[in-house]
């Protein structure tokens, strides 16, 4: 990191995992959301960090880094755009979902070379702090598996209250993801969450229905939905829910 970017930046101390993020106003414009570097991935450090609105996101030899970007990218469950071929794998049903029950693997599926990219911010030390946050009940992982128990698509993010923090997916087959991201919308619709954060906008994203609001909205979003009790971990499947048929529809407002 180059030495005027580090004297830009709040650093935290990593013997006090109790110590405030600053506010996510004085996040850089360049580059966009960088806020803090240091600390650790503790438990409590993160869910203090995303209850602001600020998530973890850095390389392997680099010191974490701290950032809450502007605009913010977010996906409401009921704008989620299910395309016709989704439609088709859902109502096929050619694989069994789940959810929280092989957490770890997600993020190991999650952090596996892919062809666009040079490595992954998703580190050993990354693993085990979610994990960590899973085993408290507060991450969570959507898992896609073929006829054989094999892995074939899944995410995994963070949720706080009525709130889904989304951190990645994966695919090994076509719509391999957009089937988890189809189950987690309706899951979530369901169980009243309000919006998923999808963090920064991608090409994928944005066709899926995401869009970026200001940072200054999110936060407001944050304060409303994060209080509010959300679904007990782990979580299960709901038997009821007809994912394939699912028509998602704007709501006023959270139930």
């Amino acid at each position: 990191m180059a030495l005027n970017l580090m004297n830009r930046i709040h650093w935290l101390d990593p013997l006090d995992p109790d110590q405030p993020f600053p506010p996510v106003s004085r996040a850089l414009r360049d580059p966009d959301g960088l806020l803090a570097a240091g600390g650790d991935l503790s438990t409590p450090r993160l869910l203090r960090a995303y209850r602001a609105g600020i998530f973890p996101w850095y390389e392997a030899g680099q010191p974490i880094l701290w950032w809450s970007p502007d605009p913010r990218t977010i996906l409401y469950p009921e704008d989620l755009n299910i395309s016709r071929s989704l439609r088709k794998a859902l109502r096929n049903r050619p694989y069994a979902v789940t959810f929280d029950t092989r957490f770890r693997e997600v993020m190991q599926a999650c952090a596996a070379p892919r062809p666009d990219q040079h490595g992954t911010w998703i580190t050993p030390e990354m693993i085990e702090a979610y994990c960590a946050l899973h085993a408290a009940g507060h991450a969570h992982s959507v898992e896609v598996s073929d006829d054989t128990g094999r892995l074939v698509g899944g995410l995994y993010g963070v949720a706080i209250g009525r709130v889904f923090f989304g951190e990645s997916m994966f695919s090994r087959v076509r719509d391999g993801s957009k089937i988890a991201l189809a189950w987690l919308a309706c899951h979530l619709q369901h169980w009243g969450y309000r919006l998923i954060d999808c963090q920064q906008a991608t090409p994928h994203m944005l066709r899926m229905g995401a869009q970026g609001i200001p940072r200054e909205t999110f936060s407001a979003l944050l304060d409303e939905y994060c209080p509010r009790p959300g679904q007990a971990a782990p979580w299960r499947t709901a038997p009821a829910l007809d994912v394939a048929n699912w028509q998602p529809q704007r709501e006023d407002g959270c139930p």
